[in-house]
């Protein structure tokens, strides 16, 4: 069931805050509110609900509010609702009438939101986005030259005004206008010179972790350990571009790099058990760091099974 609340769009200054002061109208959310026509886009949002039966759903705004948000900041479900929580300006953007401490939803909701408002009626909603916010720009200007001309204090002579220009504006790129996406410049994950996205990983981020960390060790404990453990990170480095620049690796050529990046992170992490045991703290580079060395270990364990294993596939742990 959808009830709907037949109310006009709050305006800012009538958002209640607690704590006092008020909402600033230069809010890129506040400016982004107005750009929106909630009240036409709700009319096909609530169409999809039956009639006086089942709960009411979340309101239209709130729904298609969370995953703009979502999209533009690159948040999770749970973050989202974490940041929702503590901004009065998202709050408002979702329609709500004063600042709540509590979250108005769940971040279990979000997938209820995205099944009701899949990738076509999103793109539909952009391009009414759109249409809308021009027409509101559009209007604003018209205002503005009214206002202009009105100061003059009289009539305009043909002398005094002012002769449109015919030349076209330089062209200065393309606008791509989409709520939920943007051009990255990455290389595609099969391109050859990657090898694969495991090796990848072995190779770009899980040996320099385990480097990072060992690093970062060694000099708390450095009086009583004794000199740093060894890495050879240029020799690393060095094996895998050697494969990595190729075009076309023979196998027998990346079977050889993934044997020299599985030695040097085997050895490294002998080097990291080796400074825990002398006293050495695994945060010492970070919560972070230590996440994924968690995620190294394991990986080391399945590229170890792939590489003697005459498969693909790692058998599940149990």
């Amino acid at each position: 069931m959808y009830r709907r609340e037949h109310r006009h769009q709050l305006s800012f200054e009538d958002f209640f805050l607690p704590f006092g002061g008020k909402l600033s109208g230069d809010n890129r959310w506040i400016k982004l509110a107005e750009l929106i026509p909630w009240d036409e886009l709700e009319d096909d949002y609530a169409a999809q609900f039956c009639k006086g039966f089942g709960a009411p759903a979340k309101p239209f705004r709130m729904a298609l509010g969370a995953l703009i948000i979502k999209a533009r900041l690159g948040l999770t479900d749970e973050e989202l609702v974490e940041q929702i929580k503590e901004n009065p300006y998202l709050q408002f953007f979702l329609g709500l009438v004063a600042f709540q401490y509590s979250a108005p939803f769940d971040p279990s909701m979000m997938v209820y939101f995205r099944k009701r408002l899949p990738e076509t009626v999103v793109n539909d909603c952009n391009e009414r986005i759109v249409r809308h916010g021009l027409k509101v720009i559009h209007a604003s200007d018209s205002q503005d030259a009214d206002d202009h001309g009105s100061n003059g204090g009289g009539s305009i002579g043909h002398a005094d005004q002012s002769i449109p220009s015919t030349k076209q504006p330089p062209n200065q790129g393309s606008l791509l206008i989409d709520a939920n996406c943007a051009p990255v410049d990455i290389r595609h994950p099969t391109d050859l010179s990657l090898l694969n996205e495991d090796e990848v990983f072995s190779e770009g981020v899980a040996r320099e972790v385990t480097e990072i960390l060992i690093d970062a060790m060694h000099p708390q404990i450095k009086e009583n350990f004794g000199q740093k453990p060894r890495t050879h990170r240029k020799k690393a480095r060095q094996q895998f571009l050697v494969v990595a620049k190729k075009k076309k690796p023979r196998i027998n050529k990346i079977r050889k790099a993934i044997k020299q990046q599985l030695g040097h992170l085997k050895r490294n992490l002998a080097s990291i058990y080796a400074l825990i045991a002398g006293g050495g703290c695994l945060l010492a580079a970070g919560r972070h760091i230590y996440k994924k060395l968690l995620v190294i270990s394991e990986l080391v364990r399945q590229q170890t099974i792939l590489y003697h294993a005459d498969s693909r596939s790692i058998p599940r742990a149990d």
